[in-house]
């Protein structure tokens, strides 16, 4: 069952130049933390209820280094808080949607994520991601 947004993925050649744009409207890098299996470097910016995650590719071959080079900087996901990823998965495949993974997969600070392919969200790459058990909710933790 989603549970409000979760994040906003930007994604960013350097995340030391992006977050100066937001430490300038007075927003903190609260963690800054690396997520090899997706050759990603992640910063989390805490920001309401909801969070901004500049996305800094740690390859070239990572999916965001080939978002970067397709599309430029900005906006590369919109991600939603999940209660069960899994059951959330099930009923989507069920829904006759595209995901991108066949099981969920283990993403920053604990959380298991999953992604919708953008042909199935009207254009938008959608993350769910389920926090761990004692996980914080709303500007705590990511998926």
């Amino acid at each position: 069952m989603i549970q409000g947004v979760d994040h906003i993925g930007i994604a960013v050649t350097s995340i030391a130049e992006a977050r100066r744009f937001y430490e300038a409207l007075g927003l903190a890098v609260t963690a800054i933390e690396d997520v090899p299996h997706e050759g990603v470097r992640v910063a989390i910016i805490p920001c309401g209820s909801c969070r901004i995650e500049l996305l800094e590719p740690l390859s070239a071959s990572s999916g965001v280094a080939k978002f970067l080079e397709r599309r430029g900087p900005g906006v590369h996901h919109l991600c939603l808080s999940s209660g069960d990823v899994r059951g959330d998965s099930t009923a989507l495949r069920g829904a006759g949607l595209e995901l991108l993974r066949a099981e969920p997969t283990p993403g920053a600070e604990g959380c298991l994520v999953q992604f919708v392919h953008p042909k199935s969200a009207g254009g938008v790459l959608v993350e769910l991601s389920e926090r761990p058990p004692g996980g914080g909710h709303g500007g705590e933790g990511h998926g």
